[in-house]
């Protein structure tokens, strides 16, 4: 006998065993009946799992080429805390072909998973989590032949979430789960994924001691939540005696913080920034309460430690104390435009707050360094506080503008778009930083003190400056007028009062202090008080000012101050108008003061008041002109007398 012809012998031998075995596995399924089948199935449910599955529907049992039982319209717990459209039950292959019934596994397809919070903190689950620590408790009675499989799984499911404390109903739909079931361990595990707000999550839970954890005593847990808008890990121990608690390590990042809080059905607060964010802390959560402690967190580049504070009892609240060396909020404030892009107009755009109604919040923050837009501060501590939808910033100090800044700005919105208060104390400052970048207006240079209190409501910038009312005061020290050389002018116009003003705009005016007393009524500043005073020049001003059409409307009077003595009269006075907007005003000195102080014209004056003859005229244009003697005109006056032609 030849190899090849031993090798078919074999083949044909092994080909008979198994058609024999399937031959036996067929008459086998063929002589149990299929209510055997169903009551071994559903018995080994209850022993594996404690709980008894309501069947309301046909029961399929197929039992060759494979075993599976299938049972449609299930449903769990007295209040159908779970139904399916059907429990598919697949089995062992060996043990049926011996005749016993054992689950390879147990497939739920499209299921529906309810869970509710009551106010009283329970949940519709407590009495089947109560059965199901019983099943899995160390004196749990069971066959000792009871078989135990150890994998269920969840084919398009749902899972909706309400919480009747805050009124909140979720719905995971989608669901896709494999849920390692503890029959031969003690760990529980659960991988798969669900849709969010249209968002698939890839999902993975771990519990270290099952029983435990249904008891409500301390077990280990890991989470990993792996999302487009969001990746989470968590990882530590958990307990529900005698309330919730859990305490770990969390690990999150967003590649855009505002698209998460969008997904989340959150409104972020308006304006630019709330992109890349990560977070990294000790996590305790304690009822309510998520308590964060070794707080690594970075938000757009920028970086804090700390310790924070959620609060979901009620109002969600966000409090913590976070410590940075720079941060640049410059995105943060990129959407909020003063003015329009001319740097000419107010901005119009309405203002948006939809942000602020989300949550409170209570946020206390340090760093050494801030920058915002062009603005440079050095050590800053301030505090946010949003409440009922108005945001209060506290500025307990800041060094800004080479100097010391305090004071509070108050945000909300009202009936008419948005209310705006501020209370600001610059102290020591520059004042060409401070009022360029508060106000776009540089002008004045030097070093001063600055106080601020206005309050203002409107839909946009625009209309802010319409309502506005309050006071502003400056004093400053050593610096000087930009744009306007009144000493030049003044000594000008002391030799040659008819010579023309000419173009002035343009050099420095020095002073040695700066007074300002501003009133703000209804978008009108009114100028009490504007006092110069230098070595040279002393300026008095006052009149008023648009705010909304950031425009002057002003009077003073300018002086060469007289050397010698401090009480001297002024060498040259000159009265003095401001007219045009805020960034090119025209300056323009009283024309009848000058025709006064010139000695040419004051003939032309008293010939006008009509106290001259008319050759006094003459003399004065003459002088005023710089032209010679005209001609006499002819002597004949009389016609009379005139000669007469011969005949």
């Amino acid at each position: 006998m030849t190899a090849a012809t031993g090798f078919k012998r074999l083949g044909i031998t092994i080909a008979a065993v198994m058609l024999g075995a399937l031959i036996v596995l067929g008459a086998v399924a063929l002589l149990i009946p299929a209510d055997t089948v169903r009551d071994a199935v559903k018995a080994e449910i209850r022993n594996v799992t404690g709980l008894d599955l309501a069947l309301r529907g046909d029961v399929s049992v197929s039992l060759f080429p494979t075993g599976s039982i299938s049972f449609a319209n299930v449903a769990l717990g007295e209040h159908d805390e779970l139904t399916a459209d059907r429990l598919t039950a697949r089995l062992r292959f060996f043990p049926l072909f011996m005749g016993r019934i054992q689950i390879a596994d147990v497939a739920l397809v499209r299921p529906r998973i309810a869970v509710a919070l009551g106010k009283d903190g329970r949940t519709n689950w407590a009495t089947l989590i109560d059965r199901l620590a019983r099943a899995f408790g160390p004196k749990a009675n069971r066959p000792d032949q009871a078989t135990a499989f150890s994998e269920i799984r969840v084919e398009d499911g749902t899972i909706v979430l309400r919480d009747a404390w805050r009124d909140v109903t979720e719905t995971l739909h989608n669901v896709e789960l494999a849920l390692a079931w503890p029959s031969i361990s003690k760990s529980f595990a659960a991988t798969g994924r669900f849709v969010w707000n249209n968002e698939t999550v890839d999902a993975s839970i771990g519990l270290t001691d099952f029983a435990s954890a249904l008891a409500g005593d301390r077990s280990g847990v890991k989470l990993r939540l792996n999302g487009a808008k969001l990746k989470l890990a968590f990882e530590g121990a958990m307990s529900v005696r005698p309330t919730l608690k859990i305490e770990g390590t969390m690990a999150a990042d967003a590649a855009s913080l505002r698209e998460t809080l969008r997904w989340a059905g959150q409104t972020p607060l308006t304006g630019g920034g709330f992109g890349r964010f990560a977070l990294k802390a000790k996590t305790n959560i304690s009822g309510g309460t998520i308590a964060l402690s070794a707080v690594n967190v970075e938000l757009d580049g920028n970086t804090a430690e700390g310790v924070l504070t959620f609060a979901t009892d009620g109002r969600q609240t966000l409090q913590g104390t976070l410590a940075a060396n720079d941060l640049d909020l410059t995105p943060y404030i990129s959407a909020m435009r003063l003015l329009t892009s001319n740097e000419r107009d107010w901005n119009r755009v309405p203002i948006a707050l939809d942000g602020l109604a989300g949550m409170d919040l209570d946020l206390r923050l340090s760093a050494a360094k801030i920058t915002i837009a062009r603005a440079k501060l050095g050590r800053t501590a301030i505090a946010a506080n949003l409440r009922g939808g108005k945001l209060t910033v506290t500025i307990g100090e800041a060094q800004a503008f080479g100097g010391i800044v305090k004071g509070s700005v108050t945000f909300g919105a009202s009936d008419n778009g948005a209310d705006l208060k501020s209370q600001l104390q610059f102290a020591d400052v520059d004042l060409d930083a401070c009022l360029g970048e508060l106000f776009n207006f540089r002008r004045i240079e030097g070093r001063g003190n600055v106080a601020l209190a206005m309050e203002a409501t409107g839909s946009s910038v625009l209309a802010l400056t319409r309502t506005m009312n309050g006071s502003a005061n400056l004093i400053g020290s050593k610096g000087a007028l930009v744009g306007l050389n009144v000493e030049q002018l003044l000594r000008r116009l002391e030799r040659r009062p008819l010579s023309g003003a000419g173009d002035f705009r343009s050099g420095r005016t020095s002073f040695e202090k700066l007074t300002v007393n501003i009133k703000v009524t209804q978008g009108t500043a009114v100028v009490e008080d504007v006092r110069l005073e230098g070595s040279k020049v002393r300026l008095g001003l006052a009149g008023s000012a648009s705010i909304p059409s950031r425009d002057f409307d002003l009077r003073g009077v300018a002086a060469l101050v007289a050397t010698g003595a401090n009480e001297a009269p002024p060498a040259f006075e000159l009265p003095f108008v401001v007219h045009g907007p805020w960034d090119d005003p025209i300056m323009l000195p009283d024309t009848q003061s000058l025709l006064l102080r010139s000695p040419a014209a004051s003939p032309l004056l008293d010939a006008v008041k009509g106290r001259s003859s008319r050759d006094t005229v003459r003399s004065a244009i003459e002088r005023l002109t710089g032209g010679g003697t005209p001609p006499a005109p002819p002597a004949a006056a009389n016609p009379a007398a005139a000669p007469q032609p011969a005949r």
